[in-house]
């Protein structure tokens, strides 16, 4: 009896020491430069301009959020709360994206241009993490896609991809502790921009993040099957009456995906 008790309370402290790492892990830096460095026009969910060459007189700071990002181990991230744990990816995947345009701008017009024929930006292993060298691609489709820790198809509205098609960069780093708060936010702010996602003639005109990703929108997250429940959740930020929102229900109501625009979202541009 007594070496399960001893072994219970290692690992009980184990886990709090996991936890406490979490919650001192430090996003000020990453969110000082969103803070400073991007703005959104229009305050509605509209692409976000992202001042490049503001962030670039600050390298060294971007540099230093960077290496702490590197510097986790799996082993204690795998012990953080999963809240901490996703506000940590999205934030290391939309701040290497920052990095990657950094090594193109100002002469290029799309992230696509750091690409190749053979190889596109989002695949190129660049980012020291947990022990490996990662890709964009592996953090989004690996560690939070796939991973099967997560099943938040809000992330979608938080991962960035420095194009105007995007959804918004959000102006501050993603927390732990507010996560959810700040995942809603995104998400009503994107449903809510009419350049991207609105009603037309009876036909809902969406962005095709909903078709590139439409399992996840169906996984069954918050009860949710069909893209067109996760529509209707949020049929107020997208601005639909009740008789439209009963036609989509009823399945009524066509969808179509709008194209994407791949522009990099650089401020004066």
């Amino acid at each position: 009896m007594l070496k399960p008790l001893i072994f219970g309370l290692f690992l009980m402290m184990g886990l709090g020491a996991g936890q406490a790492h979490a919650r001192d892990f430090d996003h000020a830096p990453w969110d000082n430069l969103l803070k400073a460095y991007v703005a959104s026009p229009d305050g509605v969910g509209q692409a976000t301009r992202v001042d490049y060459a503001g962030i670039a007189l600050h390298v060294p700071a971007l540099d230093q959020y960077l290496n702490q990002l590197s510097s986790v181990h799996q082993a204690d991230f795998d012990h953080w709360a999963r809240p901490d744990q996703l506000a940590f990816l999205i934030n290391a995947y939309n701040a290497w994206t920052i990095k990657l345009v950094l090594t193109g701008y100002p002469d290029i017009a799309s992230i696509k241009d750091l690409g190749s024929w053979v190889q596109s930006p989002w695949k190129k292993s660049f980012i020291p993490l947990f022990g490996s060298m990662r890709s964009l691609d592996d953090i989004e489709h690996g560690l939070i896609r796939g991973s099967g820790r997560y099943n938040d198809p809000r992330v979608h509205f938080a991962l960035n991809c420095a194009s105007i098609g995007c959804p918004a960069l959000r102006s501050e780093a993603y927390q732990g502790k507010s996560l959810d708060t700040q995942l809603e936010s995104q998400t009503k702010l994107f449903l809510a921009d009419r350049t991207r996602n609105h009603l037309e003639g009876g036909v809902l005109k969406v962005s095709p993040i909903f078709k590139w990703y439409h399992e996840d929108f169906e996984s069954g997250w918050s009860g949710i099957h069909k893209l067109s429940d996760f529509i209707v959740r949020y049929s107020a930020a997208m601005g639909l009456t009740e008789g439209q929102v009963r036609r989509i229900q009823r399945g009524e109501t066509p969808i179509d995906y709008l194209d994407y625009d791949w522009h990099l979202n650089a401020k004066g541009r």
